[in-house]
């Protein structure tokens, strides 16, 4: 499909520019397709999402220190999910840390308003030991 027809659809469904997005990070198993400062138009009625750039893949345990802050309470289930799986791949990679921390994995900390997730996952962590 040609860049011309392909706008000219794009339109005809109502899909909009959305400005200022600094990344997207895109999820497929252990793989993150990576795009920085993308072009990125949407249509919500029409369930449409188009990211144009120069994608970068990269794995997920390469990027998810920088991906942690950024998620919501919705996706940690699906986070543990991955990292069970990875850890399935990899059994002696982080096995000690999963053993030790093994029953705060359970627990997701409440946020208290201003606060990151990261520093109320400390702070669960302290007071837990």
């Amino acid at each position: 499909m040609d860049d011309k027809r392909l706008q000219s659809t794009l339109k005809r469904i109502g899909v909009n520019a959305i400005p200022a997005i600094e990344e997207v990070n895109i999820f497929k198993d252990d793989i993150v397709i990576q795009f920085v400062n993308p072009k990125v138009q949407a249509s919500i009625a029409a369930n449409t999402w188009v990211v144009s750039g120069s994608p970068q893949t990269k794995k997920l345990q390469d990027i998810l220190p920088q991906v942690l802050g950024h998620l919501g309470p919705d996706n940690l289930d699906n986070l543990k999910k991955l990292a069970e799986q990875i850890q399935k791949q990899a059994p002696s990679a982080g096995a000690a840390a999963t053993a030790a921390h093994e029953e705060d994995d359970d627990e997701v900390p409440e946020l208290v308003e201003g606060q990151t997730f990261e520093a109320a996952a400390e702070d669960g962590n302290a007071a837990a030991a």
